[in-house]
């Protein structure tokens, strides 16, 4: 699965064929995507660097169809809408388009590949046997970059804005772009991992990581710029609107804050139900009434009666004719 026809995309997709594979086609075609390709003064379409050295490192000849020419990709072009719709018609067989990963679906879809491509083996057969085994090792498939991290707690990838915890605050990063998701390390220290973001100017943003630095700053909270992430069920909002209504500006985004904090600290469903009851109550939902909701409850330490330890059984293994039995 891929977001965007990207060189990273397209890097995945074709070593995943060939290593499935093990052997390498003379040629390798494609159309005259951004990836592959890019605009000359001529007007002609050229191959990209990445592209090439991807093409140079499995041994394959870049080759691509002629400018508007989709037909001369036709067989991959028509095999592409049968798969659509065998696709399809499985869906409907299975009764639902639920799953439970990405990772179940991509193995779903290529159970249903292995069924098609048993009518393909004999054929697949005679290409294998003309085609050059593989004999390279795979390229990474991300691309590493170098990133600071803000006074706000987030950094900048790719046009997007993702937070990382605020303890990072001022650092630089070394984030692992792959064409799904972000790995970000600090000191050769893996991080986290971020789920990436198609497009520009979007933004990520886990609470979690700069509520922090929001309790100590809460005047911030005011004009942070990511404020409506801040809110991570409907039932927050109503609470921090309830709080708006019967306190001073500052007043409620301090104890909205430490309630965030709370949720941060614990479990974010069990301050959720404490705000719901409440509401529910009619009762204005400061910090202070939903932390017993959510506290721990203390542990009933059981007491147990210690028996008294019979030595005479242990005092009994030293005694000498005991020891005269002891088999050799």
């Amino acid at each position: 699965m891929c977001q965007s026809e990207s060189m990273l995309a397209l890097r995945r997709g074709v070593q995943s064929a060939v290593f499935r594979l093990g052997r390498v086609p003379e040629y390798h075609q494609t159309d005259n995507s951004t990836a592959a390709t890019h605009d000359l003064r001529t007007g002609k379409r050229g191959f990209n660097e990445e592209y090439v050295a991807l093409m140079d490192h499995l041994g394959m000849k870049p080759r691509t169809t002629a400018i508007g020419k989709k037909e001369q990709n036709g067989d991959v072009e028509a095999a592409n809408g049968a798969l659509k719709r065998r696709l399809e018609q499985h869906l409907l067989l299975r009764d639902s388009r639920d799953f439970d990963c990405v990772e179940a679906w991509e193995g779903w879809v290529q159970d249903v590949l292995a069924q098609s491509n048993q009518l393909r083996t004999k054929r697949v057969g005679e290409e294998l046997a003309v085609m050059r085994p593989l004999s390279v090792e795979r390229l990474r498939e991300y691309r590493e970059i170098d990133v600071p991290v803000t006074s706000w707690s987030t950094i900048r990838v790719k046009h997007n804005a993702y937070s990382v915890p605020s303890r990072l605050c001022g650092e630089w990063l070394r984030v692992r772009l792959y064409e799904d998701r972000l790995e970000v390390y600090h000191g050769g220290t893996h991080q986290l991992g971020i789920p990436r973001l198609c497009g520009r100017n979007g933004h990520r943003i886990n609470y979690r990581h700069i509520i922090g630095s929001l309790v100590r700053k809460p005047g911030a909270f005011a004009r942070y710029r990511y404020r409506e992430e801040l809110f991570p069920t409907l039932t927050f909002r109503r609470a921090y609107d309830v709080l708006a209504e019967s306190l001073r500006g500052w007043e409620a985004d301090v104890e909205y804050l430490r309630i965030l904090h709370l949720a941060a600290r614990t479990l974010e469903s069990e301050v959720e139900v404490a705000l719901e009851l409440l509401l529910a109550e009619g009762t204005v939902p400061l910090a202070d009434h939903v932390r017993p909701l959510v506290a721990p409850s203390t542990p009933q330490v059981p007491e147990l009666a210690v028996p008294a330890v019979d030595l005479a059984a242990y005092d009994a293994l030293f005694e000498p004719e005991l020891l005269l039995q002891v088999p050799a």
